[in-house]
C-alpha cells in the first residue's frame, strides 16, 4: 500500500445550506415533518426560501460538513461532490476549499442548478431539512478520480447519494478502487427515512464488506432493523460490520467491533442552540481518531467533543479550530 496523500476523502451531496430560525407554526403551515429532511422541487425550493426569515448561507451537504470538520482538526481532506457552473456552484467552490479542502470535482455546465437545502431551525434546536438536490444528482462514476481515492486513507460516503442512480454507481466504483487499494470504507446511514427507503441495500452493503465503517443514531438504527429493541439491534449491527458507531445524543455513543462494545459519553454543553451537523461533526472527530489510531473510545470522544461544539451555534461548520479543542480537553492526538 502507497502513503496516502488524503487522510479522509468525502463524497456526498453538494449543496448549499440556507439556515433560518423559525417556529413549529412555519414548519406546520408548509407541511412539513419536523426534524427530518424531505427531497423538494425546484418550485418548492422557491417557495420555501421566499418564505423563511433572515438566512445564513454556507456550502454543506453531510459529507462535506463532516470533511471541513476533519481539515479543521489538522487532517488531510478532499471532497467529491457535484455543483453546477453558476453562481451558487462558484460561491460552494471557493468556500469549501476555503476550509483546507481539496475539490477538484469538475462542475456541471448545464442541467440543474446547484442544489441548495433550506434548514429551517425551531426554538428548541431541532433542525428540519427540505433539500432541492439539483446539480449534486449529476455525480456520476466519470467524477470519481481512480488515483485521488486509492491516496486516500479512508473514503467516506453519504447515505443519500443511495437516492440518484448515477450517485450510487460512482459509490460503489469509489468503494471497489479504496478497498483494491488497501483502504477503508466508511458510510454514515445519514436519516432514518433514507434508511427506510433503502435498508435491504444497506444491509447489503455492510454483509458484503463494501463498507467496513457504519455510522448511525439511534433511529437509524431501530429503522435499520425495524426493532425499537436497541440492545438487540446493536447486537445485530455488531454481527453487520466490521465496525460501526451508535451516537445517542446527550447519552453519547457506542463503538461496536468484533472486539466487543466501548461507549463514550458525551460533553457537556452550556446551550443546545442548533442540532444541523451534530451527526456530520461527531463523525469528522471520530473519523480523525482513527486515522491518528487513537483507542475507539478516543475517537468517540473526539466525535462527541465537535458535536458539542457545533450544536451550540447556528450552522454546521465549527467556529473555533477543533485541533486546539481537542488539546484543551486532553484529547490531543
Amino acid at each position: 500500500m502507497t502513503d496516502a496523500k488524503y487522510d479522509v476523502l468525502a463524497i456526498g451531496n453538494a449543496i448549499f445550506d440556507v439556515f433560518a430560525q423559525t417556529d413549529e407554526k412555519f414548519l406546520a403551515d408548509h407541511g412539513m415533518t419536523k426534524g427530518g429532511m424531505a427531497l423538494i422541487d425546484e418550485a418548492r425550493a422557491t417557495s420555501i426560501y421566499r418564505d423563511m426569515g433572515p438566512a445564513t448561507e454556507v456550502s454543506g451537504g453531510s459529507a462535506a460538513n463532516t470533511i471541513v470538520g476533519i481539515a479543521n482538526f489538522g487532517a488531510r481532506a478532499a471532497y467529491v461532490g457535484k455543483v453546477k457552473s453558476d453562481q451558487i456552484g462558484g460561491l460552494y467552490t471557493h468556500d469549501i476549499r476555503a476550509a483546507g479542502v481539496a475539490f477538484e470535482t469538475k462542475a456541471a455546465s448545464d442541467g440543474p442548478a446547484t442544489g441548495c437545502s433550506y434548514i429551517l431551525v425551531t426554538p428548541d434546536g431541532e433542525r428540519t431539512m427540505n433539500t432541492y438536490l439539483g446539480a449534486a444528482q449529476a455525480l456520476n462514476p466519470s467524477d470519481i478520480d481512480e488515483a485521488q481515492i486509492a491516496a486516500s486513507r479512508i473514503v467516506y460516503l453519504e447515505g443519500y447519494l443511495w437516492d440518484p442512480q448515477n450517485a450510487k454507481e460512482a459509490f460503489v466504483k469509489a468503494a471497489g478502487i479504496a478497498h483494491g487499494a488497501g483502504r477503508q470504507v466508511a458510510l454514515t446511514l445519514s436519516d432514518s427515512f433514507c434508511v427506510d427507503r433503502y435498508r435491504d441495500e444497506f444491509l447489503d452493503l455492510m454483509r458484503k464488506r463494501t463498507v467496513d465503517l457504519v455510522f448511525a443514531n439511534e433511529a437509524e438504527l431501530h429503522s435499520l432493523y425495524q426493532t425499537s429493541d436497541f440492545d438487540g439491534a446493536l447486537k445485530q449491527l455488531r454481527t453487520d460490520t466490521k465496525l460501526a458507531v451508535v451516537t445517542r445524543s446527550e447519552k453519547g455513543c457506542v463503538v461496536v467491533s468484533s472486539d466487543g462494545m466501548v461507549a463514550a459519553p458525551a460533553f457537556p454543553i452550556e446551550k443546545l442552540v442548533d442540532t444541523t451537523g451534530a451527526g456530520d461533526l461527531f463523525a469528522a472527530g471520530f473519523l480523525f481518531g482513527l486515522v491518528r489510531e487513537a483507542s475507539h473510545e478516543t475517537c468517540g470522544r473526539l466525535g462527541a467533543l465537535a458535536a458539542a461544539e457545533v450544536i451550540q451555534h447556528i450552522g454546521a461548520r465549527p467556529q473555533v479550530s477543533l485541533k486546539e479543542l481537542a488539546g484543551q480537553n486532553g484529547l490531543g492526538v
